[in-house]
């Protein structure tokens, strides 16, 4: 089995001062990693009758589509406000520093619809709770949450309970 956290690169003091960033792209770099963290998160939820897997921007996208592909299920993209085309639903959120605004498409799934939510990172959490509330909001059902990288001390996992979440890596630094 290969370990993945070896395949992600820590960058001190990046975007700024203090913090440890996980950078993916040498997992990405890395064929056999990648296939393996795709793999793991599709194998965790194939029997969980998901209708459809969602991602959020930008990198949740590279993995949201690789998984959605692997399960043979379409993907569902949360960006940042205005960048989808058509009537969307939306959502303001609290970070550290500031708020963000996430959208979705209206018609983006069907109401009733088994919704996996995948994303790199899991930090504090407040990213993919505000995104899991969006699709409650439009009838969905939150079949489960999974990210390639959790970040333990910072708790983020509290702000997801109720859901099932998964995570690949589970890191103690910060």
């Amino acid at each position: 089995m290969i370990d993945l956290k070896k395949h992600v690169r820590d960058i001190p003091n990046f975007p700024k001062e203090g913090i440890i960033f996980k950078d993916i792209t040498t997992l990405l770099q890395d064929g056999s990693a990648f296939a393996a963290a795709v793999d793991r998160i599709a194998d965790e939820y194939k029997d969980k009758k998901i209708d459809v897997v969602l991602s959020v921007e930008a990198r949740g996208f590279i993995f949201g589509a690789a998984v959605a592909y692997k399960m043979g299920l379409g993907l569902v993209p949360v960006r940042k406000k205005g960048k989808l085309p058509a009537k969307t639903h939306s959502v303001t959120y609290q970070l550290e520093y500031g708020q963000d605004t996430l959208e979705i498409h209206q018609d983006a799934f069907a109401k009733g619809s088994r919704v996996l939510i995948v994303d790199d990172l899991l930090a504090t959490g407040g990213t993919v709770s505000a995104v899991a509330g969006l699709v409650e909001k439009m009838s969905g059902k939150v079949a489960g949450i999974a990210f390639v990288i959790e970040l333990l001390p910072l708790k983020g996992r509290e702000k997801l309970k109720g859901y099932p979440v998964t995570s690949l890596i589970k890191d103690e630094c910060c």
